[in-house]
């Protein structure tokens, strides 16, 4: 550094103007001291080896040898390492940064990933949200129609119950009737049977009563007016039986689908 400075236009370019003479001396004394300087190391050196072979001492050979080397060897080697340590330290510190920067680049691809799955979750929480709200307002509804069908399955079981025991009991009077009717029809058939004999025993009598104009006939038109009405009766009982039991089979039949369905509905 001295000896960039010395040679500087500040130094060295006055000196030449100014003092040519001085740095004319000074040169040639740097010059011989440095060559007084290298041959006299050289000088003891060379005496330092003599004595070392003649006495044979490792210490005045290892002195020789300290004394012949250059005295700016380890400075040059240290200079050396240092740059080497410098460079492989800045290698390292450029491995380093160009780690750093993938890891920045890669942690920012994953944070651009993340928020997008974020915005993405959040999107389906809000749409989950709403078909959550929907589904209540549905379940709502259906419970309420659930609880009417209900109602309504309860009510028709109970005006088939009630439509049932109805038909069974008109089935039941029907048929109740329709023997009675038929014992009726048989009691007239034997009166008025028996009146048609006692009628024809009287007229063959050789004179009739004075009570009657004309021979006594009985009772033979009361007879067809009064089994004939009777045997109309039992038909219309027998065919109230019938549509009674067709009826019934028709509402079991609906009341069974109604429930059927219901039961689909829920």
């Amino acid at each position: 550094k001295a000896m960039e400075i010395i040679s500087s236009s500040s130094v060295s370019g006055h000196a030449d103007t100014y003092l040519p003479s001085l740095a004319q001396k000074g040169t040639a004394l740097v010059s011989l001291r440095s060559s007084v300087e290298t041959g006299t190391q050289a000088q003891v050196a060379q005496f330092l080896a003599l004595r070392a072979r003649e006495l044979d001492s490792r210490v005045l050979s290892a002195l020789a040898s300290h004394a012949s080397a250059d005295p700016f060897v380890k400075v040059k080697k240290m200079i050396k390492d240092l740059i080497v340590r410098l460079m492989e330290e800045a290698n390292e510190e450029a491995e380093h940064k160009g780690w750093c920067d993938t890891e920045l680049a890669t942690n920012e691809q994953t944070r651009k990933e993340k928020t997008e799955a974020v915005e993405t979750l959040h999107a389906e929480i809000d749409e989950l949200e709403a078909s959550i709200s929907k589904l209540t307002e549905d379940i709502a509804e259906l419970t309420k129609a659930v609880a009417a069908l209900d109602a309504a399955m309860a009510e028709a079981t109970k005006l088939r119950q009630d439509e049932k025991a109805k038909n069974e009991q008109t089935v039941a009077d029907s048929q109740e009737a329709q023997t009675a009717v038929a014992q009726a029809l048989v009691v007239l058939k034997e009166f008025y049977a028996k009146a048609g004999e006692a009628t024809a025993f009287v007229q063959q009598q050789p004179v009739a009563p004075e009570i009657f104009d004309s021979p006594y006939k009985g009772m033979q038109s009361e007879n067809g007016g009064v089994i004939g009405m009777l045997e109309v009766i039992e038909s219309d009982f027998a065919r109230l039986e019938a549509d009674t039991k067709s009826a019934e089979v028709a509402a079991q039949k609906e009341y069974d689908t109604f429930m059927t369905d219901s039961k689909v509905d829920k």
